[in-house]
């Protein structure tokens, strides 16, 4: 397609990418460093301490959770996205990933905005000030990062497309070694599963070797409930990793944890293990049905009980079929031509409006 003028619109609370844990700045990264390569002119809305090819423009000198920022801060987050829809003019398009103020500031501008939703629609749903703002902005088009994300959206909405997050997968070596320890990889927090993962690796009696990050909201839940299971020797904190960190706990791997116990849109630590040709045993909840191909990249449980089942036939993976799976579905390269695609049909619908 012909080169585009793009505005990419992170949010202000971590870098892009972020230098440890963050899930939605490193799909933004990777999204981004594709589409410069392809020839697009981005430009990329997010702080300061940021690393991009695009060019980049930063409200704030460093991401505001490392600044301690209060999440119910709104002042800050708007002045950032303002600072992106005041330069509307000089786009094609702009690529909204901060979800409501993005929606809210698009209907001020001529520019058209796609806004990829990275949250959960049945809990936003819940939420009256959430529904209310999915309501009134029912008719902006969205891009949903899976099917059952989609699905769960009691609001009916204009979704134009589903991409499937993307990883560089090159930064995840490839090991057809079968490891000897059992691993967990996310944010510590009840619903992500820290506790189930536990019960399985002390029930099999095989090492967990956990990295996390914990935001300061999460700190009682592992005061009170994680660490007094952590004994440093079959249960171990290796702290928030960095992508090196990452890629070498994954890779060393026997599987991947993943008893979710929330309807996930993505799960973006599911591809980057299978990437490292590690299977991932995970809850069928969420979008783990659409990532893992069950007796194939790993297997789908309902509990604690089927998931050490599971374990003791992950044996039948093959590591090489985990990276081919993510090479094909689940690559930066994939999500761009998804993306361009989207973008192509949002821009020829504006062209026939007008």
């Amino acid at each position: 397609m012909r080169p585009l003028r793009i505005a990419m619109l992170a949010t202000p609370w971590e870098a892009v990418p972020p230098p440890r844990y963050g899930g939605t700045e490193l799909v933004v990264a990777n999204l981004t460093e594709e589409l410069v390569a392809r020839g697009h002119r981005v430009t990329l809305f997010a702080t300061r301490d940021s690393e991009t090819s695009a060019r980049l423009v930063a409200t704030f000198p460093r991401a505001l959770y490392r600044d301690n920022v209060p999440w119910t801060d709104v002042l800050r987050p708007m002045m950032h996205v303002f600072d992106c829809y005041r330069r509307a003019e000089q786009f094609d398009l702009i690529h909204n990933h901060a979800n409501y103020f993005g929606l809210l500031f698009s209907q001020l501008v001529a520019a058209p905005t796609v806004t990829t939703y990275h949250g959960d629609f049945a809990t936003a749903e819940k939420i009256p000030e959430k529904r209310r703002m999915l309501q009134t902005f029912s008719h902006c088009p969205l891009v949903s990062i899976s099917r059952r994300q989609q699905q769960l959206a009691k609001t009916k909405l204009h979704f134009v497309g589903t991409v499937y997050n993307g990883i560089d997968v090159a930064k995840f070596p490839f090991s057809a070694k079968v490891g000897n320890y059992l691993c967990w990889l996310g944010r510590i927090t009840g619903k992500k599963g820290i506790l189930e993962s536990i019960a399985v690796a002390k029930k099999l009696r095989l090492p967990l070797k956990i990295g996390g990050k914990i935001d300061p909201v999460d700190q009682p839940f592992y005061q009170q409930r994680v660490r007094r299971l952590i004994d440093g020797t079959k249960i171990q904190y290796l702290g928030e990793l960095d992508q090196r960190g990452k890629a070498r706990l994954l890779k060393g791997a026997l599987a991947l944890l993943n008893p979710i116990t929330w309807e996930e849109p993505f799960g973006l630590v599911m591809p980057e293990a299978m990437a490292c040709g590690t299977p991932v045993v995970a809850f069928a909840r969420g979008a783990a049905p659409e990532i893992i191909v069950h007796g194939k990249t790993g297997y789908l449980v309902n509990d604690i009980a089927g998931m050490a089942a599971a374990i003791k036939r992950i044996g039948a993976i093959n590591r090489q079929d985990c990276r081919v799976r993510v090479e094909r579905y689940f690559s930066k390269e994939k999500m761009a031509n998804g993306y361009e695609k989207i973008y192509e049909k949002i821009l020829a619908r504006r062209r026939i409006k007008h």
